[in-house]
């Protein structure tokens, strides 16, 4: 029997990032985007080239962030922050796959203490 529910495609992190592996950023908060189905954070940082680029963190849902104590105004553009995530699977693109965060001005981070580190 097919169902009339509509069907939100929640992608397999996975298929997007290397879960396996981890990389440090740290830059400036460009911008918050706190809404579903994912909050990204958007941090302006060094390649390793020096070059300065955009990079793009898909976090977790609203819903679960607010549940930990993350809510749309915690990190504001101009923060400084030390981002850990995945790298994406196309390094082009500048994204990563959040797990942890640390705002070194007044000592406040947030770490995803699922799965395996």
């Amino acid at each position: 029997m097919a169902s009339s529910l509509p069907l939100d495609a929640h992608h397999s992190f996975a298929a997007a990032y290397f879960e396996d592996q981890s990389v440090t950023i740290t830059g400036t908060v460009a911008e918050f985007d706190y809404r579903s189905p994912h909050a990204w954070l958007h941090v302006m940082a060094a390649d390793r080239d020096g070059q300065m680029r955009r990079y793009s963190a898909e976090w977790a849902n609203p819903n679960r962030l607010t549940q930990q104590g993350v809510r749309k105004d915690t990190l504001k553009p101009g923060d400084q922050v030390v981002v850990v995530g995945s790298p994406g699977r196309t390094a082009s693109d500048y994204k990563l796959h959040l797990k942890g965060i640390q705002r070194p001005a007044d000592g406040w981070s947030w770490r995803n203490n699922r799965g395996r580190r």
